[in-house]
């Protein structure tokens, strides 16, 4: 039997407590004010309730649940500091942690899908986890040639969890909306369900993950640790020290911050253009900062379960579109959008109003350097949130074509770590380096002068 808790009617049942819950706590907060307590105090203290039964329900089934809190905690940025700070802590506990799972569990698969001697392969194996993900956890261990490696256990029973949790929360998405102003959460979790047979797929992360192993092998900025044996359910890959970006959010000097989120944006729009790939599950358990004499400081990459396939790299609309822009071509830009179909056949919007929307949204692009901070997130997210502006009006007619989901998703993530590392990022050289479209091409030269 799975430690993992999948049957459907007892994952069912601890993901209906949660409304229930949040409904009793609203009663007990009623009862407080009634014995005359502070509304600014009871407030707190029912965030703080909250947040702790939300996630500890999250973290206990892992699977599509706890995927769920990580793609959610990337966006604690957007929260309103009142709200953010009993939050924070217990977001930040998904990014990096879960209950383990039992040894006997850990050999048992390792006996299934390597064989009875799996143990010959290494020269040690630590049983304790070192880290633990949503549908899988890692071991340290040394390989039998001495090199040491992580070790990557799927959970028994993780894609039936996986599946049965992500519906279940798709029926409470209104109630988990207010987490995060200004965000529709149903297409976060509907897009996450359509990503689960992939993640599943060890043999798909492993042809991801060499493929930016290669790639990077020599690069001054970016370590990906390369593939050493993969097998169902089942996946070594070199193991990679560092400091995870959680801890340098949390104890990080600005220059580690600095660094990290350069170094994070960087990766962000380099890594399609180089392999043709996106990873799509930037959330700050997946990061290391390693030290390096050379350079100061690099970003070792973790867990390509999630990616996003695009073979000619970002694409160039998004680049154009952004140029536009910021050049304030209202006309152009809207057609761009018309024709990528952000705007629908159906809806006619002003032009000058779809630029007056975007222009905030960019500001990071436009300027030589942009510091990231949670204040502006919450800005943004305020401003497309508040029923009452021009920008939530606006914003509802707008659409978001299914090739387009997952970049748009990934694009919001990296933007939140920014805001959680409070980085100052120089973005418009990456974009020119790196994001077709974004840099307008010269235009070519009359033969005349060419031949002369």
């Amino acid at each position: 039997m799975s430690d993992l808790p999948r049957k459907a009617v007892t994952r069912t049942a601890k993901l209906a407590a949660l409304p229930l819950g949040f409904a009793g706590r609203a009663t007990w907060g009623l009862g407080k004010r009634i014995v005359g307590e502070s509304a600014e105090l009871v407030g707190r203290e029912l965030q703080q309730r909250t947040a702790e039964q939300l996630f500890k329900v999250l973290g206990e089934l892992k699977g599509g649940a706890m995927k769920f809190g990580q793609a959610l905690s990337v966006f604690e940025s957007a929260l309103p500091e009142e709200v953010a700070g009993p939050y924070r802590a217990a977001l930040t506990k998904l990014q990096d942690a879960a209950p383990p799972m039992p040894t006997r569990t850990v050999h048992s698969v390792l006996r299934e899908r390597i064989g009875e001697d799996w143990q010959e392969l290494f020269l040690e194996f630590e049983d304790k986890p070192a880290a633990a993900a949503s549908i899988g956890q890692v071991h340290r261990a040394v390989w039998h040639d001495g090199r040491a490696v992580a070790v990557k256990v799927q959970y028994p029973g993780a894609g039936e969890a996986l599946l049965s949790d992500l519906g279940q929360l798709s029926r409470f998405a209104r109630l988990l909306g207010p987490l995060v102003p200004g965000m529709d959460i149903k297409p976060l979790i509907a897009e996450l369900r359509d990503r689960v047979s992939e993640e599943l797929d060890y043999g798909l992360e492993a042809q991801a993950q060499q493929a930016h192993a290669e790639e990077f092998a020599d690069d001054p900025d970016v370590v990906v640790p390369a593939v050493v044996h993969q097998c169902d359910q089942v996946l070594v890959t070199e193991w990679m020290d560092g400091t995870p970006l959680s801890e340098v959010i949390n104890d990080g000097s600005q220059e580690q911050r600095d660094r990290a989120g350069q170094l994070l944006t960087r990766f962000l729009f380099s890594g399609p253009a180089r392999t043709g790939l996106l990873h799509a599950d930037p959330h700050p358990g997946n990061f290391r900062l390693l030290p390096d004499e050379k350079v100061g400081w690099r970003l070792g990459v973790l867990d390509f379960g999630t990616v996003d396939r695009l073979p000619g790299g970002l694409p160039t609309p998004i680049g154009d579109a952004l140029r536009l822009t910021i050049e304030g071509e209202a006309e152009a830009v809207y057609e761009m959008l018309c024709a990528e179909g952000f705007v629908k056949e159906s809806i006619e919007l002003d032009p000058d109003a779809v630029l007056d929307y975007l222009l905030p949204i960019i500001e990071p692009a436009r300027a030589d350097e942009f510091s990231f901070a949670r204040g502006w997130m919450r800005s943004q997210a305020a401003r497309i949130a508040d029923p009452r502006s021009p920008a939530h009006q606006l914003g509802k007619q707008l659409n978001l074509p299914p090739s387009y989901l997952l970049i748009h998703r990934v694009t919001l993530s990296t933007i939140g770590v920014l805001c959680q590392l409070g980085a100052t990022v120089r973005m418009r050289d990456e974009l020119e380096e790196w994001l077709p479209g974004f840099t307008k091409d010269e235009e070519p030269e009359p033969e005349s002068a060419a031949g002369a």
